[in-house]
């Protein structure tokens, strides 16, 4: 009988879990950055959606290359990226459960450590995961006993690498599911019973590296971007295949040049395009399929091929903070910033109203900024509002002229933060450093310094884009020290909020050079150093600027409050002035006024600009 040499299993992650594994010192380090965690996470979500989870489809991840190593663990040949993030994943829920007050589950417990008895019969326990590459140290270690507090200091990418991807992993199911924990739970169980991968065995090293060098050789099969080229083929005619070769080819190269996966761009296509607000990226190509007339590729798949082109050109160009033309535009910028690397729902209204004038297009951009923030800063479930953006892309589609922007605006924007504002209004009272990723509480003090110098000088090319505060020219400063001297600590006083160091009001935005020399100096001393900052915002800290009457300087600056003493007492107190500031940033007005003031008719947009100059 032929000896088996290879094994494959369709296993679940519950299953998955049930054997040791080690990633072994020549395997290169982990590399996985925010985007990629949050994006596994998310589509993994996605797929959950408002399903009961003990229906809800199952969702294949990939696949994993073992082979079987010493002591009844298998060496991970290839995979160790996507399961070093799982395994990081359950150590989240299992901490985001006990930061709950809830007990996480026995077998919880057995899918990231368990005893197993050796060859001498002694008991031996370990971790479902061990990376024995130097530049690991012991953070994973510490991140499975729950103890990442004492992990050495020491760092190496692999380290800080890990150490974030924990992270992601934790904010995103804060983020998510919030206190819920039975959706928190579900998840759980989602993610172990429904989610799936292929883990390739092999008898030993060298034939797992031979198929790992095959899968990422030659690829793992067909998907459904794949599917949709060789159904245009069946569709075109034999002398229209050179056309369309070089039209797939230049889509493939534009897709690839973003950075974006071709199955995330083609649902977001769908839902810009066509009436369809729930479509799992599984289903794309059954999809086309049964919409041919719709989309029109049967009757002429070069046209449609084009289209798809230039919906990716468009995409490509929004990501990168430009209109669909390449030029820069401000509005899309400010989502790059807000988004980061893995935010892109944004972009369904963005392709649905590419077809607008630039002026419309802009202050459609605007809106969208200020929307996706609410969205975000109230922690709106990423599928609900993806939904929401879908299902308004069919009216937006059929938007001509300004009149029509505006009542689309007034119907669907205004009233979706109104519903927001005593979210938004607590959020914003509660916001602290952990709260939101660093690079959003960047964008946020930027969009409030930006505003409040808007208002004072117009728009220049200083004050126009928000990149320039988000920039290295300038850090956020703790006006009361995270680490104070003695004379800092004792002019601070004492105060019952551990985290009030990190709270918003007590940020500030100055310029790199003023916060060299700020350090942990008690504010008494920092006042002077805040009236030499040219952000107003800043300087307003130490005195409200006063030029003459009425001014527009003066104007601005008019409900800004300097404070003589800082105590715990003025962080509240600025944290709530920034919360009232941060509903004119974003144009959030209550749910009982019916309509933010940016959504009712043109003329109202025209006061807008006007705040904003």
């Amino acid at each position: 009988m032929t000896e088996q040499t290879i094994q494959s299993q369709d296993i679940k992650i519950a299953d998955v879990f049930q054997a040791f594994y080690a990633v072994p010192d020549y395997q290169r380090e982990y590399v996985w950055e925010t985007e990629q965690v949050e994006q596994l996470l998310t589509d993994i979500n996605a797929e959950l959606a408002d399903n009961d989870p003990t229906a809800a489809p199952e969702y294949f991840i990939g696949s994993i290359v073992v082979c079987p190593g010493g002591d009844g663990v298998l060496e991970l040949i290839d995979g160790q990226q996507r399961m070093t993030t799982l395994f990081l994943t359950l150590c989240a829920i299992r901490d985001r459960l006990k930061e709950l007050g809830e007990s996480p589950s026995d077998a919880l417990g057995h899918q990231i450590a368990a005893t197993s008895v050796d060859a001498t019969g002694r008991d031996h326990f370990r971790y479902r995961l061990d990376l024995q590459y130097d530049d690991s140290g012991d953070i994973l270690v510490h991140i499975a006993k729950g103890t990442l507090d004492g992990a050495d200091s020491a760092s190496t990418r692999s380290i800080a690498n890990i150490r974030n991807a924990y992270t992601v992993a934790l904010d995103f199911l804060k983020r998510e599911f919030g206190y819920d924990v039975a959706a928190l739970r579900a998840f759980y169980g989602y993610l172990i019973n429904k989610v799936k991968l292929i883990r390739i065995q092999t008898k030993d090293v060298a034939k797992a590296l031979k198929i790992f060098e095959t899968i990422n050789d030659r690829g793992v099969g067909l998907d459904s971007m794949d599917l949709l080229k060789n159904l245009l083929f069946m569709k075109a005619s034999r002398d229209a295949f050179e056309k369309l070769k070089t039209l797939w080819k230049d889509l493939q190269d534009t897709i690839f040049e973003m950075g974006e996966k071709p199955l995330r761009f083609l649902r977001y296509f769908i839902f810009s395009r066509y009436d369809v607000d729930v479509l799992r990226e599984d289903e794309i190509y059954g999809w086309f399929a049964r919409n041919e007339k719709l989309c029109g590729f049967a009757a002429n798949p070069l046209d449609f091929a084009k289209e798809l082109l230039r919906a990716a050109q468009a995409y490509r160009n929004f990501l990168r903070g430009c209109d669909q033309g390449g030029n820069k535009n401000r509005r899309l910028e400010n989502l790059k910033l807000l988004g980061g690397n893995a935010a892109r729902q944004h972009l369904i209204l963005m392709l649905a109203g590419r077809h607008l004038p630039k002026d419309l297009f802009d202050q459609l951009a605007r809106e969208v900024e200020d929307l996706f923030f609410v969205y975000v800063i109230t922690r709106e479930p990423t599928r609900d509002f993806e939904r929401n953006f879908a299902r308004w892309a069919v009216e937006l589609r059929k938007i001509t002229n300004e009149v029509e922007l505006a009542k689309f605006i007034a119907r669907r924007f205004g009233p979706a933060k109104a519903e927001l504002s005593v979210r938004f209004d607590d959020a914003f009272r509660r916001l602290y450093v952990g709260s939101v990723q660093q690079y959003r509480l960047r964008y946020i003090l930027a969009k409030l310094t930006q505003y409040i110098d808007l208002r004072a000088y117009g728009e220049t090319e200083g004050t126009k884009w928000l990149n320039r505060y988000t920039g290295g020219g300038f850090e956020i400063e703790h006006i009361f020290p995270q680490q104070p001297s003695s004379e800092a600590a004792a002019e601070f006083g004492t105060f019952s909020d551990q985290s009030i160091a990190n709270r918003l009001g007590n940020l500030v935005l100055v310029e790199k050079s003023i916060n060299a020399s700020l350090g942990n100096r008690p504010y008494s001393q920092k006042r002077d150093v805040y009236r030499q900052s040219q952000l107003l915002l800043t300087k307003a800290l130490a005195e409200r600027p006063k030029i003459g009457a009425n001014t527009k300087i003066d104007i601005a600056v008019a409900d800004l409050e300097p404070f003589r003493e800082w105590n715990e007492a003025a962080v509240i107190k600025r944290q709530d002035l920034l919360a009232t500031l941060a509903k004119s940033v974003w144009a959030v007005t209550p749910a009982q006024a019916g309509q933010g003031p940016s959504a009712a008719c043109p003329a109202d947009n025209d006061d807008r600009k006007d705040r904003e100059k």
